[in-house]
């Protein structure tokens, strides 16, 4: 919105690349500069916030359901076991995030210019002129809805994908959007991130098939039961940064279960492993794109063109967050766990 004003064209979107800055005025092209790196970094707190809550809960990311379940731990015992590595690294990522707007580093700081605030507020302004009730209502709808999937997961009354469908199903159907041609465009933005996923699923799946892990899982196995769970947060850390987290973490905790089943570790140590495994695929995953679900998907959105935010952008943005929480998971698997 902001750069069509600068550019000194009216508020309206058609025929406009908005990627292309050709058009900006020489005297708003700072506060255009400014208002990007504000947006990213908001949205980079954004997508590391989905990292550090979570790890912490049973629906938080996908692989947590997937390790619960092989584990048998049902929501409570989920976030107690959890604990002792989730909340310090919960603490010291909140405290980076403070920290680096503090200090500005990292491409984190900026400020939202004057100008950006005045025609936001004025965007704002339109947009309350033309509000009715049946604006309300769909604001109502949304809120009622939001609620129904915070506690449908927490009380896990079906599974994710099933409540998920439920969510898609009520939003569309209570406001409005009931044709077929008019769902199609909330799915088009996630097409590149979907195909991103599917080529992941398909070289994990070689791997796992090919046996590759196993070399790795073995030896971690062979060490001290002490050593073994930080070795296992160090690998799948690692595995996780260069591929996604939820496929990393399916064949680790898996290959666990079958050591348990054989009875080469005890149910004390395999559930050591499992908290190893989950954090060590939440918390380093986010170095890259690569691991976390939400880096992709802001990577792979519209939006990322126009807040000038590339892969090697994020992965500098994310650099003292993965420090961070890396090292401070790390410290407590090897303390605690």
């Amino acid at each position: 919105m902001y750069h069509k004003v600068a550019s000194g064209q009216k508020l309206s979107y058609e025929g406009h690349d908005h990627s292309v800055d050709d058009g900006v005025q020489e005297s708003h092209r700072e506060d255009l500069e400014n208002f990007r790196s504000f947006l990213r970094s908001l949205l980079m707190h954004g997508a590391v916030g989905t990292a550090l809550g979570g790890v912490c809960t049973l629906v938080g990311e996908p692989q947590n359901l997937l390790i619960s379940t092989v584990a048998g731990w049902d929501f409570a015992k989920f976030v107690t076991i959890m604990a002792p590595v989730t909340m310090p690294v919960l603490f010291w990522g909140l405290a980076t995030c403070a920290l680096l707007e503090i200090t500005g580093k990292f491409g984190y700081g900026a400020q939202l210019p004057d100008n950006v605030r005045q025609v936001l507020l004025e965007f704002q302004e339109k947009e309350e002129m033309h509000r009715n009730t049946r604006t309300n209502a769909r604001l109502v709808v949304q809120a009622l809805v939001a609620a129904i999937l915070v506690i449908g997961l927490a009380m896990h009354w079906a599974a994710v994908g099933l409540i998920g469908l439920m969510v898609i199903v009520l939003l569309t159907a209570f406001n409005g959007v009931v044709e077929e041609h008019q769902l199609g465009h909330a799915f088009e933005e996630a097409l590149p991130f979907t195909a991103l996923l599917v080529v992941f699923f398909a070289i994990v799946a070689v791997i796992h098939d090919q046996h590759l892990f196993t070399p790795v899982i073995n030896a971690v196995l062979a060490m001290e039961s002490d050593v073994r769970p930080p070795m296992f947060f160090l690998a799948n850390g690692f595995l996780s940064m260069i591929s996604d987290n939820v496929f990393v973490a399916t064949v680790y905790i898996n290959e666990v279960k079958d050591a348990l089943d054989a009875g080469t570790i005890t149910r004390t140590e395999f559930d050591q492993l499992a908290v190893a495994i989950n954090t060590g695929t939440n918390l380093p995953s986010v170095a890259t794109p690569n691991g976390q679900a939400a880096f992709l998907f802001l990577l792979t959105s519209a939006l990322a063109p126009l807040i000038r935010l590339s892969y090697g952008r994020m992965v500098i943005m994310a650099l003292p967050y993965t420090v961070v929480m890396g090292g401070v998971g790390l410290a407590c698997v090897a303390l605690f766990i």
